[in-house]
């Protein structure tokens, strides 16, 4: 869909430490080859806040930079896709209490690694359908630690990283403008992070940690690895080309691409090579210092930009996305100007 009068008034990041991938190796957390297919310099880690600790953190921070008040706020959607610190418990309402202080509609969204350009979605639609005259606050969080999560093997390729991030989503205008986003899904694709397990009773019922690649083993078995390969690539392009043509551009226009933070070597096969992106368009510097923030890495991309001074006034940013289920999302966006610089 294209759009006109939307705008991100603030963003912000919360990674609390980083941890070595050498350090990780020479401790033999990480297998050498997964840190060779990665090629990344090191992993956003959290000692000891939770994942919704740091998302509060984060939606504070996007708060003041917006100059975005709890009154200003009609909806909070809270992306995430693992365990958020605390059980049968609603997230969301946590972040409302601890950043915003009002009693606007707060909801948490599991669309896994798509979540943060789901809950982006789910937004303007929201403000766009005159729910209220106020902005919408946007976080994603997760904490992936043992010993449910083994950042480095549960999924093969890409590290798991810690950290939070937060979007503050405006009709009063920003510093930058969405011109048009695009959601797709393929449900057929919803085994690839199943496999065939029966279903359980608790948490944890079959294995502990999570183990990705046994379940990708066991549908591919199925169906060939062509098949989940061509499907994925298909929905990906889906979403980028409808996105792209609402926005009346080509990918090559675009002065940025954010993608998600996988590992290098899956970065080319999903999107260097298929798409033509150029990695210096892209914010792999930042993100392989960083790892995969689950549904969060498209807003750090974009804050990483913006408060770097990286992208300029003028320049067009496409956000890229993909979460397990199968969904994929695609949102371009124009820069109007500099963020303004954080208060003293």
């Amino acid at each position: 869909m294209r759009l006109e009068d939307v705008y991100i008034r603030g963003t912000s990041v919360r990674l609390p430490a980083r941890i070595p991938v050498a350090e990780a190796v020479a401790s033999g957390a990480c297998p050498p080859r997964v840190a060779a297919g990665a090629a990344m310099e090191s992993v956003a880690h959290s000692p000891d806040e939770s994942a919704a600790e740091m998302a509060a953190t984060a939606a504070r921070t996007a708060l003041e930079r917006a100059g975005t008040h709890g009154g200003d706020v009609d909806l909070l959607l809270h992306a995430d896709t693992y365990h958020q610190g605390q059980d049968l418990w609603p997230v969301a309402s946590y972040i409302q209490r601890e950043a915003l202080g009002n009693s606007c509609q707060a909801v948490e969204i599991r669309q896994m690694s798509n979540g943060g350009l789901a809950a982006l979605d789910l937004a303007t639609a929201y403000l766009r359908a005159g729910h209220g005259r106020g902005d919408a606050l946007l976080t994603t969080a997760d904490r992936f630690c043992a010993p449910g999560i083994d950042r480095w093997n549960t999924d093969p390729g890409t590290p798991y990283a810690d950290g939070a991030t937060a979007l503050v989503l405006s009709r009063r205008g920003g510093y930058a403008r969405l011109v048009s986003l695009a959601m797709h899904a393929d449900p057929e694709l919803e085994p690839l992070h199943r496999g065939d397990d029966p279903f359980t009773t608790a948490p944890f019922g079959h294995r502990m940690p999570v183990d990705f690649e046994a379940a990708k083993r066991s549908f591919t078995g199925r169906t060939g690895i062509s098949y989940a390969i061509t499907r994925a690539h298909n929905g990906q392009q889906t979403v980028i080309k409808q996105a792209l043509a609402d926005a009346g551009s080509e990918l090559g226009d675009a002065d940025w691409v954010v993608l998600p933070h996988f590992g290098r070597r899956r970065l080319a096969a999903i999107y260097y090579k298929p798409f033509g992106i150029d990695p210096a368009r892209t914010t792999w510097d930042f993100s392989r210092t960083v790892g995969h923030l689950g549904a969060g890495d498209q807003f750090a991309g974009l804050d990483h930009l913006t408060s770097s001074g990286r992208a300029a006034p003028g320049d067009r940013v496409v956000l890229i996305s993909v979460g397990a289920g199968y969904s994929w999302g695609c949102a371009v966006l124009d820069i109007l100007e500099r963020p303004a610089p954080d208060p003293v």
